[in-house]
Formats: structure tokens, C-alpha cells, sequence
């Protein structure tokens, strides 16, 4: 058959996710579309609890934070746009009450260390190199707000730069949880309100510093971004503003991290969540009929033997 496709090689890990893992997800768009296949599936599992983080100091901000013990106080939040903000959150979080604001973050910030300590695998996805640093107090910022252009400096994080961050991070949660696996990959979308040219400069970055910090240490990379550059070449795979995967491209890469990161042996189960999923989405043409109360029954019974099994699910 002739070949339309250059195929990225994979190989199954040798530590690989099952219905027993507890799976962080962090970072860019990436995590957030792997995260909801896992949601689905039914997998234990926390992302981006500060929201999509795009760079790798907005990272290394909330890993440390949350590890050390930081508390959020009366000081930190600013009020802009009618809304309070961290800088070091996402505008997910923002809120138009400051206590409430500061009851989230750190209760965000609690769980993201919890979650660190127990994660069997932690899986951090770099969006780009460019970074904004507040001007007044010298500090990278995770998300601008929409606050003026002007007081921030725009800088392209060098090599060196983010190597040190990636090491700082896995030190902070190996100190804390030796066991977990650290997997890293650069995101494919591409930041193309950079420019054309600093979006590439940025993913090269991003992908030298990724390798250089595995190369020093066993750690694992998943190539989402070059599946998606050489499988996935084409626009069909892209959503309408054709910079971000479509769904099908999504489905398509969540397969390849099956692959990789799913254990084989819960396949069984989650064909069971998928079954079950599909059964929950049916609507009936007459709920009131007695096919439908029996079809119903059966699902109930379906879902109590799985959470007996798993007591982590929730339909």
C-alpha cells in the first residue's frame, strides 16, 4: 500500500497510565484536550488549576508555590476591568469580589500540592518562550489581563532560561514525590499573534530545552507537536481560525497518546465508560415506555458495578 503519511515512531511506556493513576496535566491547550479525554474516560486526574499557563515561568511559579506552601494575601490581587486578577493566574480565575478571589487561589493552590505529593505521572506542556515581565515589580507574569502593553516587557525566554525552570520544577516535586513520572511536550499550536517567524523561534526553544533537561536526567517527551507538523499537515485538521486542532485531530492525537501512555489491560474498562457515556447521551423517544425504564435499569446497574470496582467514578 503506498504510504501518505510519514508515521512519527512511538513506543509503549513502560509506566503507563491505569484506572489506579493519579494523572496531573499542566500547561497549554495540549493538557487541556488530553485532560478531557481522560475526564471522559474516567481516569483520576487534575489540570491546570490556574488555568491554561502558556510559558514555563508561569509554571515554575505555581509548581513552587504550591509545594513550598505559599498563601495568597490581601496584597497580591489588582483591580482592573471591574475584576480582581492574579498575575499569576489565569483570567479563568479573575473575580469581581477580591476575598473570593483570594479563597481560590488558595484553595486552588492546596489542592495543586496535594495532587503533586500522590500524581503518579505529571505531564507539563509548553505553549511558548515568549514571556511578559510586569515592569513595577520585575516579575514574570502568567496572564497580562488586558492591562496596557506598555508596562510590560516582552522577552523571548532563552535556551538556558528555560532548561533552569524545567529543572526547578522537577526538583521541587521529586524532592516531594520521587516516584512520579515527569512527561514533557511542547504544544502544536501556533502562537501567531507572536509573528510568523518568533512562533517558530519559540517552539525551537521550547523543544531544545525539553531535550536538553531529559537528556540529563531520564525524563520522557511526547511528540504532540511534531505529529501534528508531519501526520497532520494538512488544514483539514484545523478549526476554523486554522491555527488550533480541530476535533478531529484532536481524536486523532489522543489516540497516539493512548498508545503510548494508556496501559493496554484498561482498555476493557474504558470501552465500558465509553458504552456507558454513550447510553447516559440517549434520549429516549418515550421515556415513560417500558423498553426505555428497563434500558435504564440496566445502565444504573452498569455504573454501580464499575464504581464498586473504582470508587474514584462519577457519572
Amino acid at each position: 500500500i503506498m504510504q501518505l503519511q510519514t508515521q512519527i515512531p512511538l513506543q509503549p511506556s513502560h509506566h503507563p497510565i491505569d484506572y489506579g493513576s493519579k494523572v496531573f496535566m499542566l500547561g497549554s491547550c495540549f493538557s487541556q484536550h488530553m485532560s478531557a479525554k481522560l475526564a471522559y474516560f474516567q481516569f483520576q486526574h487534575l489540570q491546570n488549576p490556574f488555568g491554561i499557563l502558556f510559558q514555563p515561568k508561569a509554571l515554575e511559579q505555581l509548581v513552587i508555590a504550591a509545594l513550598e506552601g505559599k498563601k495568597y494575601t490581601e496584597d497580591e490581587p489588582f483591580f482592573h476591568n471591574e475584576h480582581w486578577h492574579s498575575f499569576e493566574a489565569h483570567s479563568s480565575l479573575s473575580h469581581p469580589n477580591k476575598e473570593e478571589l483570594l479563597r481560590l487561589l488558595n484553595q486552588k493552590l492546596q489542592n495543586t500540592a496535594n495532587f503533586l505529593e500522590a500524581a503518579t505521572h505529571v505531564f507539563i506542556t509548553l505553549g511558548t518562550a515568549w514571556a511578559y515581565r510586569f515592569k513595577e515589580t520585575q516579575t514574570w507574569v502568567a496572564n497580562c489581563h488586558k492591562v496596557p502593553q506598555q508596562q510590560f516587557d516582552k522577552v523571548l525566554l532563552s535556551v538556558e532560561t528555560i532548561a533552569a525552570s524545567l529543572r526547578r520544577i522537577r526538583a521541587a516535586i521529586q524532592a516531594r514525590n520521587p516516584k512520579t513520572q515527569l512527561v514533557f511536550t511542547v504544544s502544536p499550536v501556533r502562537h501567531l499573534k507572536d509573528g510568523f517567524v518568533e512562533n517558530q523561534r519559540s517552539k525551537a526553544h521550547l523543544l531544545a530545552a525539553v531535550h536538553e533537561v531529559i537528556s540529563d536526567q531520564n525524563g520522557f517527551y511526547f511528540p504532540a507537536y511534531e505529529i501534528v507538523m508531519d501526520e497532520l499537515r494538512d488544514y483539514r485538521f484545523y478549526a476554523e481560525d486554522m491555527v488550533h486542532p480541530n476535533s478531529v485531530a484532536i481524536d486523532y492525537i489522543w489516540k497516539k497518546f493512548a498508545k503510548v501512555w494508556v496501559d493496554a489491560k484498561a482498555a476493557g474498562i474504558m470501552k465500558e465508560v465509553d458504552a456507558i457515556r454513550k447510553g447516559q447521551q440517549h434520549r429516549p423517544f418515550n421515556a415513560t415506555s417500558k423498553q426505555y425504564q428497563e434500558f435504564s435499569a440496566q445502565l444504573e446497574e452498569r455504573i454501580h458495578k464499575l464504581q464498586a470496582q473504582f470508587a474514584h467514578m462519577r457519572f
